[in-house]
């Protein structure tokens, strides 16, 4: 099993978050308490235009309960007027993407 890790970095208003690790359903409390305070601190950010990045290239295992968590804090996001874009997504995770057509509303 390879552990849940998360580094924050923040540049020119752009928070961004990476995940490494696997991501299911014994980690995704974690990664969701992180994201929604990072996007927190996005919507209170004093520079306009803030967004969040979740850079997902090290993820060696995402299951539906980390998918939902994705879902979630994007709906969260949308809701308070921050982008947010998933990059470097791995061959396997945008095959579940794909498969369960969340690839047009996450990537």
């Amino acid at each position: 099993m390879d552990p849940l890790h998360l580094t924050t970095s923040r540049h020119n208003g752009t928070l961004t978050l990476a995940v490494s690790g696997e991501l299911d359903i014994a980690t995704t409390e974690l990664l969701r308490s992180h994201l929604l305070a990072l996007l927190q601190e996005a919507g209170h950010s004093p520079r306009p235009g803030a967004e969040l990045i979740v850079e997902v290239s090290r993820l060696s295992f995402i299951d539906a309960a980390g998918l939902g968590i994705l879902v979630s804090v994007q709906n969260a996001a949308l809701n308070q007027h921050t982008p947010l874009h998933i990059s470097g997504v791995p061959p396997s995770m945008l095959r579940l993407l794909r498969i369960t057509g969340l690839d047009e509303h996450l990537t």
